[in-house]
């Protein structure tokens, strides 16, 4: 069975703070960091947008790129990001999460 796993990073709405995460599912976590009902980093600094995202079939891959990048300096983060996404758009907003969970 081929599973896929990701790399990604959560942004604030303002885009002055910014997550690094790993996942399985990244749906379902995305939507998990727009609820704001799961304590902790994203939650505390409102980070709801997703800027950027990896995809990879192994998970220790993923896992590997994850400690990369939160070893990274943030300007380092800020090209990656703008190398995929110049706008700093939410690239999960046209997802269908339910908005019932979001915390506006």
């Amino acid at each position: 069975m081929y599973n896929t796993y990701y790399t990604y990073i959560m942004s604030s709405l303002n885009n002055t703070t910014i997550y690094v995460g790993v996942t399985n599912d990244l749906e379902r976590r995305v939507s998990e960091h727009k609820s704001g009902l799961i304590p902790g980093f994203t939650q505390k600094y409102n980070c709801k947008k997703l800027v950027y995202f990896e995809s990879f079939s192994d998970i220790e891959q993923a896992i590997a790129r994850e400690k990369q990048l939160k070893g990274w300096v943030r300007k380092k983060k800020d090209a990656l990001i703008d190398s995929m996404n110049p706008e700093r758009k939410d690239l999960a907003a046209e997802w269908n999460i339910d908005s019932s969970l979001r915390s506006e």
